[in-house]
C-alpha cells in the first residue's frame, strides 16, 4: 500500500499449480523472494498433497501471506475457460475451494490472509458486476476478515467495498492492459509482457505515478496495491527476482499485505 512516509507494494504470485506427477512453477525458489502467494484449492490446479506441501512452504518462508486461488472446476483447461454457472453454484464451489485450503492452513498453524479467484473466474468478473458480487459475498460469508484481491479499479474490488470487506488493488508485471483498465485477453498478441526489464519499468510507474500504458498507448489511471507475477510463466522466477531487485534499489519496500 502507498503512504505518506515511504512506498509499500505486496508481490505476489500464483502458486501451488502442480497437479500428481506434473510439476508447474517454480514455488520452492519463488516462494522466498514474494510477499504473497495465492495458492491453488484443487479445481483448476492442485491436489491435496500440493497444497499441503505448498502451505508447508508458506509456514517455513516466515513472510508469505497465504491466500487462496479459488477457480472453476477445469483441470484439463488450467481454470482458463469460462463455465456457466448459476450464482448458487458459484457460492457453492467458492465455498468448498475455500474450505479445503482453510483446514489445511489450520492444521498446520497457518491461516488464510486474501481470496484472488484465478483464471476464468477471475477475468469474468472484469465485466460481470453479478459474478463479483457473488464472490464477494462468498468471501465475506466464509470469513469477514479475509482480504478480495481483484483487478485494479474493477468490479471485484467494488464488489468487495461494498458488502465490507478489506479490497486490494491488483496489478500485473507480466501483462498487457486494454484502455478500460483490464487485461488483454491471452488469445491476442501482446498479452503477456516477456521482457523482464519493460515489465519492472512498468510495475515501477503504476506504483510511483499510478499509470500504466496500454497496448494502444494510450495512458491508464491505475491503483497499486499488489503485484502479480504468474507462478506458472517461464520467466516467472527471473521476473519475480528482477521485480524485486529493482523495487528495493528505488527505495520501495515489500510488505505482506
Amino acid at each position: 500500500m502507498i503512504s505518506l512516509s515511504k512506498l509499500t507494494i505486496d508481490l505476489n504470485a500464483d502458486l501451488g499449480e502442480s497437479f500428481g506427477n506434473y510439476k508447474v512453477g517454480s514455488d520452492a525458489e519463488i516462494i522466498p523472494l514474494i510477499s504473497s502467494a495465492n495458492v491453488a484449492c484443487g479445481f483448476h490446479a492442485g491436489d491435496p498433497a500440493v497444497m499441503i506441501e505448498t502451505v508447508k512452504r508458506i509456514k517455513a518462508s516466515g513472510t508469505t501471506g497465504l491466500g487462496a486461488h479459488p477457480g472453476f472446476p477445469d483441470l484439463m483447461g488450467f481454470g482458463r475457460r469460462y463455465m456457466e454457472l448459476s450464482d448458487d453454484e458459484v457460492y457453492s464451489i467458492m465455498l468448498y475451494q475455500l474450505s479445503a485450503l482453510d483446514g489445511i492452513a489450520r492444521t498446520n498453524g497457518l491461516k488464510l490472509n486474501h481470496v484472488k479467484p484465478h483464471g476464468a473466474l477471475y477475468n469474468a468478473t472484469f465485466k460481470n458486476e453479478n459474478l463479483a458480487r457473488v464472490i464477494a459475498k462468498s468471501v465475506k460469508d466464509f470469513n469477514p476478515e479475509l482480504k478480495l484481491m481483484g483487478l485494479a479499479n474493477n468490479n471485484l474490488v467494488k464488489a468487495g467495498k461494498e458488502i465490507g470487506l478489506a479490497v486490494v488493488n491488483e496489478v500485473f508485471a507480466d501483462r498487457g492492459y486494454e484502455d478500460d483498465g483490464t487485461l488483454v485477453s491471452r488469445s491476442k498478441e501482446g498479452a503477456m509482457i516477456t521482457d523482464s526489464t519493460l515489465a519492472t519499468e512498468r510495475v515501477v510507474r503504476m506504483i510511483t505515478e499510478g499509470k500504466v500504458e496500454s497496448i494502444n498507448g494510450n495512458d491508464v489511471d491505475i491503483q497499486a496495491d499488489s503485484i502479480c507475477v504468474h507462478g506458472d510463466g517461464e520467466k516467472a522466477l527471473e521476473f519475480v527476482r528482477e521485480i524485486r531487485n529493482q523495487l528495493e534499489a528505488k527505495g520501495i519496500s515489500i510488505e505482506t499485505l
